[in-house]
């Protein structure tokens, strides 16, 4: 990996790249520290370390709820209206259509997910505005409407440095920005760790034991995402004109887990969102019906959260890869698997192939997802920082990585071509 940098490095327009990328890093974590105006931090601080999900919460937003400041939300109104955009693009066909008209009609797409945004941020920035509303220096309308639109801004922001970062940086620019908010709070987890075993609170042995847990999650999700299953394919040969096509053999690349890390985004996004509304009105007894029963660390939000990602596991790929048109594509082009016939059982061999190993993958994430919960009932190690984190930072870095050797092939073949 530190070989692909340094080679990355030496071209101009990756360097470039990775420049940009890092710049739009670095003004994230600037922006955490910007506090929100017309809010007191200590009192904000304190309102968060009674919760154990807002606690949570704080590691995904890098720091920057706790803080409070303008970026306190991070992406997640960008992550929920990603999810419904494309759940609408099952239900609306007009929807559908504009999914698979290319470039034009994603940038649609983009758009409304854009607007959706903006929608809820305003929401969840309401929500938060009346949640702390015992911490606002200046009580009031206008008080909470400072602290509405400032953390909707906050938001919009980071929607825009992610675009950037897509534009004209290297890899994701919401994934990197999610990477880079989990990253910045290591060291304090490392910290705290260490806090634990000076005053007693656990041993050098538990920690022993979930250093060795930490690294059996990254070396299992490093070959999770490298795996795939290939399928031959086989190409008759053509004569067209003097010359002769095909006649060569080839394979489809299904890998065992094509989501990435999206899944266990989008199932932490929905099991967040409700129980964060509802933990803002505290005098609510449907508010605290709901808090005490989706709370993290119970055995129905670990069951909640592993079915999510399985679901979103499946519905993800489903979204990135249509048997249907690989199939077709497969026989336009005079191909073949062997002992299977070109068209509509081809499409059914695949779509087979891809809901069994989506299967193992699926349970692979939730595993890796849930297992944190057990491993602190073990070692009694209280951090937040446990398998998902892992499983978001590991997959961003691969994802990242594999897109700088993309690029570095690519700018290689026309370097040959030249």
């Amino acid at each position: 990996m530190l070989e692909a940098l340094k080679n990355a490095w030496k071209i101009p327009d990756l360097r470039r790249r990775i420049k940009f990328t890092l710049l739009m890093l670095v003004v994230f974590r600037i922006g955490a520290f910007v506090p929100v105006p017309g809010m007191n931090p200590e009192a904000v601080r304190q309102l968060i370390e009674r919760g154990a999900l807002l606690g949570f919460f704080d590691i995904i937003a890098g720091g920057a709820f706790k803080q409070f400041s303008v970026f306190a939300m991070s992406i997640t109104p960008y992550i929920n209206a990603s999810i419904i955009v494309q759940l609408l693009t099952i239900v609306i066909p007009r929807w559908e259509e504009l999914a698979k008209e290319g470039v034009e009609g994603r940038k649609v797409l983009a758009r409304y997910t854009r607007y959706g945004t903006v929608i809820l941020g305003l929401i969840q920035a309401t929500g938060l505005a009346i949640g702390f509303r015992s911490a606002l220096m200046y009580p009031g309308f206008f008080g909470s409407l400072l602290v509405v639109i400032s953390l909707t801004a906050g938001t919009a922001f980071l929607m825009w440095v992610g675009e950037q970062i897509n534009d004209k940086g290297i890899g994701n620019g919401i994934s990197l920005l999610i990477f880079a908010g989990i990253v910045s709070r290591l060291p304090s987890g490392l910290y705290q760790i260490y806090q634990y075993v000076r005053v007693g609170t656990t041993n050098i042995l538990m920690v022993i034991l979930f250093a060795v847990f930490a690294l059996a999650v990254i070396v299992g999700v490093i070959a999770v995402q490298q795996a795939e299953r290939r399928v031959p394919v086989h190409y008759a040969k053509r004569v067209v004109g003097r010359r002769i096509y095909g006649g060569q053999t080839t394979h489809i690349p299904m890998k065992l887990n094509a989501a990435g890390v999206i899944p266990v985004i989008f199932a932490m996004s929905i099991l967040l969102f409700p129980s964060t509304i509802a933990g803002f009105f505290p005098n609510s007894k449907i508010a605290l019906s709901i808090a005490n029963f989706i709370k993290p660390g119970g055995w129905l939000y670990a069951s909640l959260y592993a079915l999510l990602i399985v679901f979103f596991t499946y519905f993800y790929t489903a979204v990135t890869f249509n048997p249907v048109d690989v199939a077709e594509n497969i026989k336009k082009y005079g191909g073949f698997i062997p002992g299977i016939r070109p068209g509509r059982p081809t499409a059914e061999y695949l779509n087979r192939i891809m809901t069994r190993i989506t299967l193992i993958g699926a349970i692979f994430l939730a595993a890796i997802a849930v297992l944190p919960y057990l491993i602190t009932g073990v070692t009694s190690l209280n951090i937040y920082f446990g398998g998902t984190a892992l499983l978001i930072v590991i997959g961003v870095a691969l994802e990242t990585m594999k897109l700088i050797e993309a690029q570095m092939l690519m700018r290689h073949y026309q370097g040959f071509l030249k």
